[in-house]
């Protein structure tokens, strides 16, 4: 059947690739330029860890907020440079075979594939050129004033209590029925993508995500290895 005005809507995290917004930190964080920089930037990025992990599940927009403030400072360019080998060199190895096999077949269905991701825009970017198999890719943007980076993210920001209203205006604006869309959530915090949705499904949910499941009864994938 083809739905030529539905959607699935894909978390990129945790179902596409195997990697989060932690290890993309840490990786820019650890190649600044200067030993003293780098120190200084793993060292915030080892602060915002543990509190990342507890608001992921109630603020994940202060969340991601308060890991790029490891960004702040640091140039346009480098950024760029950075984010395009992490894409390349890391990424690249961890897009996860079953992730992408829900994107084909999405899309074989007639649905308009939109990917959601927490990472920035200069990795994810480059990594979309990889995937393929989208029509859309959704994902945060880094604030640079005057060619350096200030630290803060631009709204909306991805991943957000707010997805919800996010999801309405996106459907509006496409066009998009939502009643016969598609969602693939992994976290806590993609209870609301998948409510907004008449097809919701949990793969490897971590432990809130997976009672909310349950409890809504929506079916529920796990990854084999």
């Amino acid at each position: 059947m083809n739905h030529r005005n539905t959607a699935a809507f894909f978390r990129v995290e945790g179902i596409v690739l195997g990697r989060g917004v932690l290890a993309a930190s840490a990786y820019i964080a650890a190649n600044a330029k200067k030993f003293g920089e780098r120190a200084l930037r793993l060292g915030l990025v080892a602060l915002a860890a543990p509190v990342h992990s507890f608001l992921g599940q109630t603020d994940r927009a202060l969340a991601h907020r308060l890991v790029h403030l490891a960004f702040r400072g640091m140039s346009e360019d480098r950024v760029a440079i950075l984010s395009e080998e992490y894409a390349e060199d890391i990424l690249k190895g961890k897009i996860l075979d079953q992730g992408v096999e829900l994107m084909k077949r999405a899309q074989a269905e007639g649905h308009r594939v939109v990917l959601l991701s927490e990472g920035i825009a200069s990795i994810m970017k480059p990594l979309a050129q990889h995937l393929r198999h989208h029509d859309d890719l959704l994902c945060n943007h880094l604030e640079f004033r005057d060619g350096e980076a200030t630290g803060r993210l631009l709204e909306p920001i991805i991943g957000a209590a707010s997805g919800g209203r996010w999801l309405q205006h996106y459907a509006s604006e496409h066009d998009i029925d939502l009643a016969h869309s598609v969602a693939y959530g992994s976290h806590g915090p993609d209870m609301l993508l998948l409510a907004g949705v008449g097809k919701p499904c949990a793969v490897n949910p971590d432990f809130v995500l997976r009672r909310s499941a349950r409890d809504a009864d929506w079916p529920i994938i796990e990854y084999r290895d």
